[in-house]
């Protein structure tokens, strides 16, 4: 009586708020640290913002891979918690910092060696290299420090240690801003350094942020790293992350390399195109990161509803949640929009931001109405056990609707930034409609 009574209160939109909450401070902790250096460096030079926006876009690729072999280790190690296997749990732990570190390093290396091919195929303009390669080049060498973090917070998040973690992100955050403050303008007897500056005080703060949290990791749980447990048959272990985490894992990092694409047509319209769609990328990463947090609350609900069998309470959570996405979505970048002069006021003063800006933040608007869907659509079909259609449309999707239309309506039709806007809306609205069908139709449900 006592679980049923819980699982009644888990499918209420209250319990799921109260689920996502701290799941939407953390994403936003990391949203302010990701963003934070192009805020700051846009009031120091105004044209090295394309710098920052390049590096990042590169970047968010390998944070996919991580994060890919973090959420995964999350599944995994929870399963093993809940069933008190500590030796289990102690092997998945050493296993999951032995693929991070080895991922960390190898993306390090490719990045250092090829970066020149990469800045070429993005169309990195001439004047901004330099500055694009000072900022990746410091930013990849804490790419391992990147990595640890992400796989510790995943270890402490399946302990339910997300007070904890978020303490972290919050420290990690205001030390970030300290010093960019400090490094990008100079200060006291601290040197002027600009983009290379940005770079620096990302890589220190993350770097104390690991240091924090592995501290937390020894104090508060039981798991112990130790080389034995790689020899001891870890292929079965191996398996299970890499089988977890490669679906959402490869629809995730498709969508980062069309956008590296889609970034390298954007350059060639000019460093002011680059910058307004930074700033305007900033602006849609804060109208859709509250439907982020509700679909991973919403997503751990309907794993506990599943395994109850509670199909029908299952399908009216997830209905339920994507019309709070939706409304929070739209509702954002539409406020966005009809406050986009004032906003663009904090980041910039170049007049063809602002004009420009505008028409992107309008065409904004109906993008969210795909992508509020896909946010949540995504994450449901894999949570019941439907892989192939969030893969297949999503790389689909990507490829021939995003980027191709990107080529056609900006490149060809000379639409410039607002038809590749169009081109990403189309790609999101036309997946979203897919997903939706395919999740009215309940075919999901036969194979449960």
């Amino acid at each position: 009586m006592e679980e049923t009574n819980d699982l009644d209160k888990m499918k209420t939109n209250s319990y799921v708020f109260k689920m996502s909450l701290p799941i939407f401070v953390e994403l936003l902790l990391q949203l302010l640290v990701g963003n934070i250096d192009q805020i700051m460096v846009g009031h120091y030079r105004k044209m090295s913002v394309a710098a920052i926006v390049n590096g990042n876009q590169i970047m968010s690729i390998v944070i996919i891979v991580l994060n890919m072999m973090s959420m995964a280790t999350t599944v995994v190690l929870s399963q093993f918690i809940g069933a008190r296997d500590q030796e289990k749990a102690n092997q998945t732990c050493t296993l999951s910092v032995s693929i991070i570190t080895f991922s960390s390093f190898l993306a390090t290396l490719i990045i250092f060696v090829f970066r020149s091919k990469i800045f070429a195929a993005m169309n990195v303009d001439a004047e901004i290299l330099g500055e694009t390669t000072g900022y990746l080049l410091i930013v990849a060498s804490f790419i391992i420090v990147q990595g640890l973090y992400l796989n510790i917070a995943a270890i402490l998040r399946s302990h339910t240690f997300l007070k904890q973690v978020m303490y972290v992100s919050v420290i990690m955050n205001i030390l970030n801003v300290f010093g960019n403050f400090v490094l990008i303008n100079g200060w006291s007897f601290f040197p002027q350094l600009g983009v290379a500056g940005a770079a620096v005080s990302t890589g220190i703060s993350k770097t104390i942020g690991l240091s924090l949290i592995t501290i937390l990791l020894f104090r508060k749980t039981k798991i112990k790293f130790r080389w034995m447990y790689l020899k001891k048959n870890p292929f079965p272990i191996f398996k299970k992350i890499i089988m977890i985490g490669l679906p959402s894992g490869l629809e995730s990092l498709s969508y980062q390399v069309s956008q590296l694409f889609i970034l390298g047509m954007i350059n060639s319209f000019g460093k002011v195109m680059t910058i307004t769609k930074g700033y305007c990328s900033i602006l849609a990463n804060f109208s859709y990161v509250y439907a982020i947090a509700i679909a991973q609350a919403t997503q751990i609900i309907v794993g506990y509803l599943l395994g109850a069998r509670r199909i029908d309470d299952l399908t009216k959570r997830v209905w339920d949640t994507l019309k709070i996405a939706f409304i929070c979505c739209v509702g954002l970048s539409t406020l966005l929009y009809f406050n986009s002069n004032l906003i663009f006021r904090i980041f910039t003063d170049i007049p063809e931001v602002f004009e420009v800006g505008k028409k992107l933040l309008l065409i904004e608007i109906f993008l969210e109405f795909g992508r509020a869907v896909n946010i949540v659509m995504t994450r449901m079909l894999i949570g019941v056990g439907n892989v192939k259609v969030p893969i297949t449309v999503g790389i689909s999707g990507h490829w021939i609707l995003a980027c191709f239309l990107s080529y056609l309506f900006g490149v060809v039709l000379h639409w410039g930034i607002q038809g590749i806007w169009v081109a990403m809306a189309v790609d999101e609205c036309t997946r979203g409609l897919i997903y939706v069908i395919t999740f009215r139709r309940n075919r999901w449900r036969k194979n449960l």
